[in-house]
């Protein structure tokens, strides 16, 4: 990676779409000036590393709203993550790996955070992994993004071991997002490689979307000492300010 990644951060899902009415317990977003103030808190609270995506529908526009807002040396501290392949547009998802499309995704990204820079990209698979990191071109857009110095890192954010091995053996890819918590172990055989290959480790949904006791599953991942960042959602400021002083207790 470019730059050092902090331990844990936030994902900033749910302050810009919700899952839908197929989920019984589908959440209601909250407002505009609720989410701005959720986020100026948590960035009050020491988050620093904050992972978006142009398909969590308002998030990248409310985060840019915060953004454009904060002092010059408080904005670089904060490490930005967003994705590219998958967009959501009137509550449905499509993707494209194309690499007109990948440019043109980061060119969104960056005008809706109100950012020249990001510091990571990652694809947003579908699930296609081998043929969208093999076939697509989309690695190559990002990689020569990169060498403009419009991103900082490359990134892919798989759901299979097989997907997450074929990124991690790519020599343009620089990280990996993967699915770990203690109801979800399978991925933890890619560590070793990661480790060996340099390349850094970003944990999702580390919760279990929100079936998990943080105070068991966080110290578990925290103890895997390969996993380079573990990335938390929610909406509760408490339970996200507990979480993020506690992983950096343990850390």
């Amino acid at each position: 990676m470019h730059r050092a990644v902090p331990v844990i951060g936030w994902g900033a899902f749910k302050i810009g779409r919700n899952q839908g009415a197929k989920y019984p317990s589908a959440f209601d977003i909250p407002s505009e000036t609720d989410a701005i103030a959720l986020v100026r808190e948590l960035i009050k609270d020491g988050v620093r590393l904050i992972d978006t995506a142009p398909a969590y529908g308002l998030s990248e526009e409310r985060l840019g709203k915060v953004f454009a807002s904060l002092p010059t040396e408080l904005r670089s501290e904060l490490f930005i993550s967003t994705k590219v392949g998958e967009t959501f547009v009137d509550g449905v998802s499509s993707f494209d790996f194309s690499q007109a499309a990948v440019t043109a995704s980061v060119t969104r990204s960056l005008a809706k955070l109100n950012c020249a820079f990001v510091d990571s990209v990652f694809v947003h698979s579908n699930g296609s992994d081998q043929d969208i990191i093999q076939e697509s071109g989309c690695v190559e857009a990002l990689d020569e993004l990169k060498n403009k110095s419009i991103i900082g890192s490359v990134g892919f954010s798989s759901k299979t071991i097989l997907g997450g091995e074929i990124a991690l053996k790519h020599p343009l890819i620089d990280a990996v997002m993967l699915e770990i918590h203690p109801d979800a172990t399978d991925m933890l055989t890619l560590l070793p490689l990661a480790h060996e290959l340099g390349k850094a480790v970003f944990v999702k949904k580390p919760l279990s979307s929100g079936t998990l006791d943080p105070k068991i599953a966080l110290p578990w991942l925290l103890a895997h000492k390969h996993i380079t960042s573990i990335v938390v959602g929610g909406l509760n400021q408490k339970r996200l300010r507990e979480n993020f002083r506690m992983a950096c207790q343990v850390s």
